[in-house]
């Protein structure tokens, strides 16, 4: 993988200015104070790639978790390709600033339940009679007998907690993205009430990896979120501890994978908090980055700063 790389600029201002003569001055890859040198626009980007379709489960293996409706092959990759190496930083223009990054897709952030292969071709409106990797917390959470199995009051009230919050499919199957979303109501009010993340008199992001949770706070006061995220995956997983808002970039593009990477604040070489244009709840996690909405991702670009401390503990499930 190359490590140097051209200065990062949005699509739509990289073919207004593209074989144009730029005297924009780039730091250097690592060091904010290194020697200047002149850089070139890099050529325009492809076309967005389509979505892939989710990788096909073993035949004949009717247990195998996928998504429960096909993902839409306009939102973007699910497998999203980070920015690995740390960035070329420097000081975006106004012009580049004033442009705001691409509205999402229609449904691009719907909640979209993983469920067993043989639960496809349910019927709307049916019920599952299979135990979900999550039955314990959901049924704990729903104040239900806990038991670990399955049973018709339990999928009857899965059913209606996933019709309420708009889980597709409802069929009462206690997967990720139903835990995920008990998980995030849970946090609404008091999302640091265990004291994992330090409180500090200055802003701290807070990322819990464990319930795949932000939020910032000042002191004891929440000021953003908490918001669902994506961290990183098994191989490439979302660097633990403190850190430090180092870079701001409101369109940053990757210009190794060419990949959007809206709103992105880096704060520990080449991760970043950033939005992506389909949902977090995701069975794969992100090359490092905290992923988030569109939305999430430009209410944070408001809040944080640059030297602002960012703060990750816990483990994504499967980390």
């Amino acid at each position: 993988m190359e490590y140097g790389q051209k200065r990062q600029m949005p699509p739509k201002l990289k073919r207004r200015r593209a074989g144009a003569t730029y005297g924009l001055v780039l730091a250097a890859a690592l060091t904010l104070g290194a020697a200047p040198q002149v850089a070139t626009p890099p050529p325009p980007p492809p076309a967005r790639p389509a979505a892939p379709a989710p990788a096909p489960a073993a035949p004949g293996d009717p247990d195998v978790l996928v998504p429960g409706i096909a993902p839409d092959a306009q939102a973007g990759p699910l497998d999203t390709p980070d920015q690995v190496l740390p960035p070329l930083v420097y000081e975006p223009a106004a012009d580049e600033d004033a442009v705001e990054p691409a509205a999402a897709p229609a449904d691009a952030y719907r909640l979209v339940e993983y469920v067993p292969q043989g639960e496809l071709t349910a019927k709307p409106g049916s019920c599952t009679a299979r135990t979900g990797p999550y039955q314990r917390q959901v049924e704990r959470w729903l104040r239900l007998a806990v038991d670990g199995r399955q049973s018709a009051a339990d999928c009857a009230a899965i059913r209606a907690f996933q019709q309420a919050q708009g889980i597709s499919p409802a069929i009462g199957f206690a997967g990720p993205v139903t835990w995920s979303r008990m998980q995030f109501l849970s946090a609404r009010r008091n999302p640091n009430a265990a004291h994992k993340c330090p409180v500090k008199a200055q802003r701290v992001a807070c990322v819990d990896l464990t319930r795949q949770l932000m939020w910032v706070q000042t002191g004891t006061k929440v000021v953003f979120g908490p918001v669902p995220i994506r961290s990183g995956r098994a191989s490439m997983p979302t660097r633990g501890g403190w850190h430090k808002v180092y870079w701001r970039h409101k369109n940053h593009w990757s210009t190794i994978y060419h990949q959007s990477m809206p709103y992105a604040q880096f704060f520990d070489g080449g991760q970043a908090f950033h939005a992506i244009y389909h949902s977090v709840y995701t069975s794969v996690g992100s090359q490092g980055c905290v992923n988030l909405g569109l939305a999430d991702a430009r209410k944070l670009w408001d809040v944080l700063r640059k030297g602002d401390g960012v703060y990750v503990w816990g483990h994504r499930d499967g980390t």
